[in-house]
């Protein structure tokens, strides 16, 4: 990494080994909750057979580790800087939260949903807002601040607050083995995805709602007493393969072109 520039903005330094420390906590606060107030469901072939296995599994362990990055957050100072990201990129990544706010409603399988309690669609919905709240305030909200203001350039910002949010899923390991590995790799590129999100809403909002959206498309499959494969679940898949795609082709074409790309330089007249 490049060495870190002199930093004058308000609230506390963070370095961003100590930020790796963090996010070594915040994967513990999510798993040790999830051991003491899990419930089994290794008979079902859902990943949320009942509301209260949501509850259980989901949504006390993610919601106690909320609460500890909204303290982390309030300890540094950097409300002002988490909830607004003034960066602006060329027009056309405007299609990322597009695309994928688009192929997330599609990809909702909403068939299935039909046939399931209130109680558990509802749980379902909040999981996907405690989701996008937890993850993007510690790495689209601190992450990308720790390495911003280590006074890295902005592809580089993109890359290392994705790459430990990828790795802070391998946590996942515990419950799903191997697996876990190639979930993390997936992870990342979904990073950098949310990533573009803050930068063309400008307020950690937008990459909120866009990560939480998904979440909930991708799990819609598989709540319930048995789970239930969706043709629409090819949608998202496919659109993650397309922006991982056009990121590669595009990735210099992110940052909008300086205001003295353009110009052209004028004659110089000619000396008497």
């Amino acid at each position: 990494m490049e060495p870190a520039e002199a930093d004058n903005r308000a609230g506390r330094r963070l370095s961003w080994p100590w930020f790796l420390l963090i996010v070594v906590v915040y994967v513990g606060v999510i798993q040790g909750v999830g051991l003491l107030t899990g419930v089994e469901t290794g008979g079902s072939t859902s990943q949320f057979p009942t509301a209260q296995s949501i509850v259980r599994n989901a949504l006390i362990p993610i919601g106690v580790s909320i609460l500890f990055v909204v303290a982390v957050v309030t300890w540094l100072g950097w409300w002002g800087e988490v909830l607004v990201y003034r960066v602006p990129v060329r027009r056309w990544v405007r299609w990322v939260p597009i695309s994928m706010l688009t192929a997330a409603l599609l990809g909702l399988n909403y068939g299935h949903l039909s046939r399931q309690s209130a109680a558990l669609v509802v749980c379902l919905l909040v999981l996907g807002v405690f989701v996008g709240v937890g993850e993007e305030l510690m790495f689209r909200g601190v992450g990308v601040h720790v390495f911003k203001r280590a006074g890295l350039s902005e592809g580089k910002v993109a890359l290392w607050s994705s790459v430990v949010f990828g790795l802070a899923h391998l946590g996942n390991a515990f419950g799903h083995g191997a697996q876990a590995v190639g979930q993390a790799v997936i992870v990342s590129t979904s990073g950098y995805f949310f990533y573009l999100c803050l930068r063309v809403g400008g307020v950690i909002l937008l990459p909120m709602l866009v990560h939480g959206l998904w979440d909930v498309s991708l799990i819609s499959s598989l709540v319930g007493a048995k789970a239930a494969p969706y043709p629409g679940l090819v949608l998202v898949v496919g659109l993650q393969v397309v922006l991982i795609v056009l990121l590669l082709v595009r990735r210099r074409s992110i940052e909008p072109a300086r205001p003295d790309a353009h110009r052209t330089l004028e004659p110089t007249p000619p000396t008497p």
